[in-house]
């Protein structure tokens, strides 16, 4: 039995933290934030200040929470994982979906911006609704091994994605390293960097970057609407 199967809550909107009001988001893209395991919504939202004024920034809190006595929140239990199983991914992103039709229907201009578990399941969210977003950016994370149905457009399509990573980062296994080392380039537009003696964290040169990739996509969009 799956985790959405069994019951996972859906994502809470109570607990969304906006960068806009209500009546000041019509018409402007949005940009989703997705905490890491054993943070919250206000982890990622301490970096509006570093990303682009024009985007409406949402960041969600993940639905579960981890075993006690570990804080925070988590997209999908890490026990028993393994990283090959993307079932648990899988129902994550079926959630982010779900909660994304009820806040900005189909043809909104949306992008991910994910941290860890939270990069994960926007790069599996990309992956079971290629059409849905814009571009990813993948801080610290990685694309879940196995196959989606979405995978074929997703390779014809090729949106853009960040990935940045550290050097000194233990705590994403080294297999999932390689696979997303090997995957991302066939299904996306793939740039980033990897940063010497970074650990499992974001530093200010990643930053810089994060907002240089945003301000790119930017352009894309003013140019497409």
């Amino acid at each position: 039995m799956s985790d959405a199967q069994a019951g996972t809550p859906h994502l809470d909107p109570d607990t969304v933290l906006w960068s806009a009001p209500a009546h000041e988001r019509d018409g402007r893209p949005l940009l989703v934030l997705l905490h890491g395991y054993g943070a919250d919504e206000n982890d990622l939202f301490g970096l509006v200040p570093y990303l682009p004024p024009e985007f409406v920034v949402a960041a969600v809190r993940a639905p579960l929470a981890p075993p006690w006595p570990a804080p925070g929140y988590s997209w999908y239990p890490i026990e028993g994982l393994d990283g090959r199983d993307a079932v648990r991914t899988t129902d994550a992103a079926s959630r982010l979906l779900h909660w994304l039709d009820s806040v900005a229907p189909a043809p909104a201009q949306i992008g991910l911006l994910g941290f860890s578990q939270g990069a994960a399941v926007s790069l599996q969210a990309l992956r079971l609704a290629p059409e849905r977003f814009a571009f990813v950016v993948n801080l610290s994370g990685y694309a879940t091994p196995g196959d989606l149905p979405g995978d074929g457009a997703l390779a014809e399509r090729k949106p853009s994605v960040f990935w940045g990573r550290g050097t000194n980062d233990d705590v994403i296994p080294e297999f999932l390293v390689t696979h997303t080392v090997e995957w991302l380039p066939a299904h996306a537009e793939l740039s980033g960097r990897v940063y010497q003696g970074l650990t499992h964290s974001v530093s200010e040169p990643e930053l810089a970057d994060v907002r240089a990739f945003l301000d790119k996509q930017l352009e894309s969009l003013t140019a497409e609407s």
